[in-house]
């Protein structure tokens, strides 16, 4: 069977789709991906998935941009992939590949699945691009062979504003992890101060400036803590970094390759997010045995059990992160260790990635 992944990154096909990649391969799948034209850096992961059994085609896709010429571009060019490399099965991630693979699969009458890893800024308050993002998500969606989603709450939201019945739906756990690449770090317990770590894209959506609030209000506690952020700027927080980093209480590390050495170094990850489709950080460092505090929302919750493994808080609100980071900055080693633990066992049972993939593949393939 030839299948075609339609997304609109080639470091996030890598990083979260590579076990799936290498499933589908050994089910005699001849694996193709359409990713958004390489930059200099994406070289290396295009040599990467070439040797796991996946061939790469470029076309041009602007990830975050809303002009109707360029994605009337990117819908064209689809189908003149699609025509071209003739695919018995088309898998599409995120919105733009969702939305115009979706409208190309239709037209070409090609089965497709879809994967909703998030439903995005467009859906957090009513209004004109809502309405528009929710008629375009419709149509594309309305022939799809299943559309998957990586928690209920999103799930439901689609099924509410009628985008898909609840029947052509199904909740995976996320990605899920990989429990042998991120597997258990000793906890650090010498460290003469507590380090909150922070891995993802530095912008509002992602909870930085109530991060950022919350840290100095412990500091001007007294509390010996301190915060790396490990991604790169998505919007401009330089100003405020520069002056953490002055002050003494913020390590920026940009864009990393690999984050294990920062998990591994920190005694709790902190994503203070406000929307997610299924936060693969948190499940990383739940795998890693650290604690993780996060927002009470769907994406975010389910890889914590509040209490037990983490805590959870409230988005959008700086003083309910403060309140709950000075909570874990009062337990001891061992019971910040034994939430490690119990984070650990829960991607154990519910987030493994070997799981998640095996009930990808036996829909998509049904």
């Amino acid at each position: 069977m030839r299948v075609l992944i339609l997304i609109n990154s080639i470091s996030g096909l890598f990083c979260f789709r590579e076990k799936l990649i290498q499933t589908l391969a050994e089910n005699n799948c001849d694996v193709c991906a359409v990713v958004p034209i390489s930059s200099g850096n994406d070289a290396e992961t295009e040599e990467k998935l070439r040797q796991i059994g996946c061939n790469v085609l470029h076309t041009a896709l602007d990830r975050r941009g809303i002009n109707p010429i360029r994605d009337a571009k990117l819908f064209f060019d689809y189908l003149k992939i699609l025509r071209r490399q003739r695919p018995e099965l088309v898998i599409t991630y995120t919105v733009k590949p969702n939305i115009y693979g979706g409208w190309a699969c239709r037209l070409m009458k090609i089965p497709y699945a879809a994967n909703i890893t998030g439903i995005g800024t467009a859906f957090q308050s009513d209004g004109l691009l809502k309405t528009l993002v929710t008629l375009m998500q419709r149509t594309a969606l309305r022939k799809a062979k299943v559309v998957f989603f990586e928690n209920s709450g999103n799930r439901q939201t689609f099924v509410d504003l009628k985008i898909v019945p609840i029947d052509k739906t199904h909740v995976l756990n996320g990605a899920g992890v990989d429990l042998e690449k991120f597997s258990i770090a000793p906890y650090p317990t010498d460290s003469g101060e507590t380090r909150f770590l922070f891995i993802g894209r530095v912008m509002k959506e992602k909870g930085i400036d109530e991060l950022l609030a919350a840290m100095r209000l412990l500091i001007k506690d007294g509390e010996k803590c301190s915060l790396d952020v490990v991604g790169g700027y998505e919007e401009d927080y330089s100003r405020q970094f520069t002056q953490a980093e002055e002050e003494g209480w913020l390590r920026y590390h940009g864009s990393q390759m690999d984050v294990r050495p920062f998990i591994a170094a920190s005694h709790c990850f902190v994503l203070p997010s406000w929307h997610e489709g299924m936060a693969n950080t948190n499940l990383e460092c739940a795998a890693s045995c650290r604690p993780v505090i996060t927002s009470n929302i769907h994406g975010c919750l389910e890889a914590v059990e509040d209490g037990v493994s983490g805590f959870l808080c409230e988005s959008k609100n700086a003083e309910d992160l403060y309140r709950t980071m000075k909570r874990f900055m009062a337990l001891s080693d061992t019971e910040r260790e034994t939430m490690g633990l119990n984070g650990r066992k829960r991607m154990e049972e519910v987030f493994d990635k070997k799981k998640v993939v095996e009930e990808t593949i036996s829909l998509i393939l049904s």
